[in-house]
């Protein structure tokens, strides 16, 4: 059977993810499962007026192409039944890995995870924020400063079979202003690795080619300039930053 063109083949839905804050369908192409977030299903959000919000997953798969870590899955822009929207294929993670986790104070493991936050759950338990501390989250962390994520929850973080990691929802990224919040703190002041380095000096290099006028179709001039500075920042600094300004650190809910 030939590969369907996901550009333009059918885009069939197949039912309604009703937990989102969005319109999220999941569809087939052909035989190709799909995440669809049409642009008419979009509420407006007053910190982010220019553009919309599939523009930005757009762009955020194009920054992740560039860093050349596979962290956002193939994520494209197209028509569908309800008109232009986001299309992502679709991902089966392993129901028995947890990269990050809300788990009681005293069962924090003692190795492979960073501790970020404590706090009470709704029975008045000590909780703690935990993920786990390895190479594929810490370049979806690196990822996060680069696009400026605004909503990195628990289960934007796509645990898969094999150890790989990706990450979705980047609808509210690549701000011109400081907005981000995440779950992934656990790196706070670590230096970078060089491979991590490697990774922002591929961006600022696509910036100034291909990358840039790709964005230049889904982004704002000051949004792109935005993204350039914090790879220029991150690069000069080698460290994982940490919480700054007066907005909250982490999303909420968590999860």
């Amino acid at each position: 059977m030939p590969e369907p063109d996901l550009l333009t083949d059918e885009l069939t839905l197949t039912g309604r993810i009703t937990t989102a804050s969005n319109a999220t369908f999941l569809g087939s192409i052909g035989d190709a499962a799909v995440v669809y977030k049409p642009i008419a299903g979009e509420k407006p959000l007053w910190d982010f007026p220019d553009g919309c919000l599939a523009y930005r997953e757009a762009a955020a798969y194009l920054v992740s192409e560039a860093l050349g870590w596979n962290i956002v899955p193939r994520t494209w822009l197209r028509n569908g039944p309800l008109g232009e929207g986001m299309v992502q294929l679709w991902q089966e993670t392993d129901p028995e890995q947890d990269a990050v986790d809300l788990v009681p104070l005293d069962a924090v493991p003692a190795s492979g995870f960073k501790l970020v936050l404590e706090g009470e759950d709704q029975a008045g338990q000590i909780v703690a924020l935990v993920h786990e501390d390895t190479a594929a989250l810490r370049r979806m962390a690196v990822f996060d400063v680069v696009v400026n994520n605004a909503d990195r929850k628990g289960n934007h973080v796509l645990a898969m079979p094999g150890g790989h990691r990706y990450g979705v929802d980047h609808g509210v990224t690549l701000h011109a202003e400081h907005k981000l919040r995440t779950v992934l703190w656990g790196w706070t002041g670590e230096k970078l690795t060089e491979e991590e380095l490697a990774g922002i000096d591929r961006v600022l290099t696509a910036l100034d080619g291909e990358l840039g006028g790709k964005l230049a179709e889904l982004l704002t001039p000051e949004e792109i300039e935005a993204l350039s500075a914090r790879c220029a920042r991150l690069r000069t600094t080698a460290v994982f930053p940490g919480p700054s300004g007066g907005m909250p650190a982490v999303p909420w809910p968590l999860f």
